[in-house]
């Protein structure tokens, strides 16, 4: 296989997600892994009222920027650096700094969603759904 591989890494809230990324880190080391979290990719909602963003579904395919999320998916793939935004939950919106992210050798794509797109399923060399119940993710939610 040539070029970065790319490891899609899905599940529900507090299902483990974080977890099995980290093992991976883990068993292959920092210096060839690096993550790519889907909630860094929430749509601004600088343009909705307080009201309007208050009805926003987080959990929704349609509040992910998935087209930026794409671009720098290939960006990294491609064995480039991104510019990988920060989300500000309180304000909704992205903050003026960013954080570098330099392409390595495994890039896990971990979030709720990011099964959920076809363009993003085909550029993962593998896919995994964490599957928790969901009585044991509310209680690690909630001790969070």
């Amino acid at each position: 296989m040539e070029g970065p591989i790319l490891l899609g890494l899905a599940g529900g809230t507090a299902s483990g997600k974080t977890l099995v990324a980290s093992s991976v880190i883990k068993s292959l080391g920092s210096d060839e892994v690096v993550i790519l979290d889907q909630d860094a990719y929430y749509r601004e909602l600088n343009d909705l009222s307080d009201e309007e963003r208050a009805r926003v579904n987080f959990d929704h395919p349609d509040a992910f920027d998935r087209e930026l999320l794409i671009d720098h998916v290939q960006t990294l793939l491609r064995g480039r650096p991104i510019e990988k935004p920060i989300y500000d939950y309180a304000t909704h919106s992205r903050k003026e700094e960013s954080v570098r992210v330099e392409g390595k050798t495994v890039v896990i794509l971990e979030g709720i969603l990011v099964l959920e797109d076809p363009a993003l399923r085909r550029l993962m060399d593998m896919k995994v759904f964490i599957d928790t119940a969901a009585d044991l993710r509310l209680i690690r939610r909630i001790r969070r």
